[in-house]
């Protein structure tokens, strides 16, 4: 741009390529006289909090790049200790593995008969059966699980809080802590144009009408394809349990829960990538007037039960889940560039030699030969970083909010972390053209995308302990119906029976019009089913009533605690280190003493002084 405040591109020392600079101040684009190389190896390293990784920092990517890179160094070093602990948990639960009293009830219920799982074909089978499922289930569903789900909750208020203190120190040695965006904007607009008019904020009541309608039709369609995949769960298990395998008869409940786990996958692929367009005709269709104001999301689901236990199944479908989206997923995301490279790499001619004259053609510019080298890399868009973000966020969100059901999710997500960084370094500094510099001092609205998942978690994980999990009716049986309650017997374990009390009686002849077999309906027989039913009209028993009273009860106080133990740890976290507000305060300090020009009143004669409210003029002499 040709001005006279901004100086030409003058030469970098090391490779005499030029640098994007400007002279000092704030308001310019590249404030405080610091330059962006265009060479990629002259960078600044951004070292993380007490980890050994080294990312690209601002110096050639820009703040926005590096402050990625500082937020994703710091989310992996805390989840570090969430890992750690849902090891711990988990490990916990591995102890236990054959020790529970309702686990050896069911493994010994080798005369319970249980009715079949669908109207047709569906044969008898033991309770026994599921003896394996039911260990692997308590194994996951135990009091540990509660202990981590709240300490969970914490973990993600904490991890906020001292992001936000660990930001302030970053931008305050960056000196951009008190940087303003539409200042920055305005100074690049006026800066062509000393006769530009600035951008009004805009506001239409009608926009933000059909705004609102389109993200609850976006909402509508989610909520309907979690339905459908509750669908296919029914169907895939009446299926599976009719097939001719014998293994697929057998594990019908187990097969169905892992083909809708992978469905699951590909939905949350498929419908991030749309929700990603609508989010952004959305914000087209809002007119913001920064690029920071934009934002996306991504579908969630549910799906029904096994019938020796809830939390399994979705243990099982958030393990596949992760595996495939930390697999498949970033393969996909670092081979596609990696090969475009190579095949670019292999289509360069070489270096035409003047043949004739015998000599070589004069040595390529340096500066040249790096723009021509960044050019050939793969094209790069203005949501690139957004990607990543959404990727990050989208694991932030399963690990934090289906915790309960998975412990292991923090170490998973960890694990992916540790190449997740260099996968991303290589991909901007190898493999993809440079991003375009740009400044900020936060993450923008991710900061509060994360603080609302903070709030998810919360109740996402209250619902899995209390709707999900078999803890909330183990408590009840033990605290009111158990032998220890109900006859004071200290000598046997307080759970002993609780399989059989959980258990509803349904008489096979009210089953067999249906079924089409007459002859079971003279035996008499009956089956199991797990609910808390009458065995004369199938009506709701007291049981039922108390176990949901508790439920609903341990929800209201799960989220109440854990909601006021978030609020707390954010008021006794400051946001902002003492250091950097002493900082900021010396800053303004001194440029208010530079701006009122204090001097000592006998170096000016004549100047009226202001002294213990006593007005005198002082003369020399």
């Amino acid at each position: 741009r040709e001005s006279q405040d901004l100086p030409l591109l003058p030469k970098s020392p090391g490779n005499r390529c030029p640098l994007l600079t400007a002279p000092p101040g704030r308001g310019y684009p590249f404030g405080g006289g610091r330059a962006f190389p265009s060479d990629p190896k002259q960078h600044c390293l951004l070292v993380g909090p007490k980890a050994h990784l080294t990312f690209p920092s601002r110096c050639y990517f820009g703040e926005k790049v590096a402050l990625y890179f500082a937020w994703l160094g710091w989310y992996t070093y805390l989840l570090g200790f969430a890992a750690l602990m849902g090891l711990v948990v988990f490990v916990a639960g591995i102890t236990v593995f054959n020790s529970s009293q309702v686990s050896k009830e069911i493994c010994e219920a080798n005369n319970t008969i249980m009715c079949p799982l669908c109207d047709q074909k569906c044969p008898f089978w033991l309770l026994s059966d599921t003896c394996t499922y039911a260990r692997v289930t308590h194994m996951i569903d135990n009091e540990g699980t509660v202990i981590f789900a709240m300490f969970m909750a914490i973990w993600a208020t904490v991890f906020l809080e001292l992001w936000k203190r660990q930001r302030a120190t970053v931008v305050t040695n960056w000196d951009l802590y008190m940087w303003d965006e539409d200042e920055e904007e305005l100074a690049l607009e006026l800066i062509n144009n000393l006769q530009h008019e600035p951008r009004r904020y805009q506001h239409s009541y009608l926009r933000s009408t059909i705004v609102l309608i389109l993200v609850l039709i976006m909402i509508a369609v989610l909520i309907g394809i979690a339905h459908a995949l509750v669908i296919y769960r029914v169907v895939a298990t009446a299926v599976f349990t009719q097939s001719d395998f014998e293994f697929f008869r057998e594990q019908a409940n187990t097969v169905a829960v892992m083909t809708g786990a992978v469905l699951h996958y590909l939905t949350i692929i498929i419908m991030t990538k749309v929700n990603r367009h609508v989010a952004l005709f959305l914000c087209d269709l809002e007119k913001p007037r920064t690029f920071s104001q934009l934002v996306a999301g991504d579908p969630r689901g549910a799906h029904p039960c096994h019938p020796s236990g809830c939390i399994t199944d979705l243990f099982i479908q958030m393990a596949i889940i992760m595996m495939l989206k930390q697999t498949i997923s970033n393969l996909v995301e670092f081979l596609v560039p990696w090969i475009g490279h190579k095949i670019r790499s292999r289509q360069k001619r070489p270096k035409k030699r003047n043949m004739v004259l015998g000599e070589e053609e004069e040595p390529e510019d340096p500066c040249k030969k790096q723009w021509l080298s960044n050019y050939q890399l793969s094209e790069v868009n203005i949501f690139s970083l957004f990607d990543e973000f959404l990727e990050m966020v989208i694991q932030y969100s399963f690990t934090t909010i289906f915790v309960a059901a998975f412990p292991l999710a923090p170490l998973l997500a960890f694990c992916n972390n540790l190449f997740e960084i260099r996968l991303d370094a290589i991909k901007m500094m190898q493999l993809r053209r440079r991003m375009v510099p740009r400044k900020a001092n936060d993450i923008g609205i991710w900061l509060q995308v994360l603080e609302a998942i903070g709030i998810l978690a919360v109740i996402g994980n209250g619902l899995v302990i209390a709707i999900t999990s078999d803890f909330i009716p183990v408590q009840v049986y033990k605290y009111t119906y158990s032998p220890c309650m109900t006859k004071n017997s200290t000598a046997v374990d307080c759970l002993t029976g609780y399989i059989n009390h959980s258990l509803s009686v349904f008489h096979i002849q009210d089953f067999d019009p249906v079924r089409g077999e007459p002859g079971l309906a003279l035996t008499g027989l009956c089956c199991r089913y797990r609910d808390y039913r009458n065995a004369d009209d199938y009506s709701y028993t007291v049981q039922f009533w108390h176990v949901f009273a508790a439920r609903l009860a341990f929800l209201i106080l799960f989220e109440h605690v854990a909601l006021c133990v978030k609020l707390i740890a954010a008021w006794y976290v400051p946001d902002v280190p003492q250091s950097v507000k002493n900082h900021l305060l010396d800053e303004k300090h001194s440029n208010l003493r530079k701006e009122l020009r204090w001097v000592m009143p006998q170096k000016v004669p004549g100047v009226a002084v202001l002294r213990d409210s006593v007005m005198f003029r002082w003369r020399p002499g």
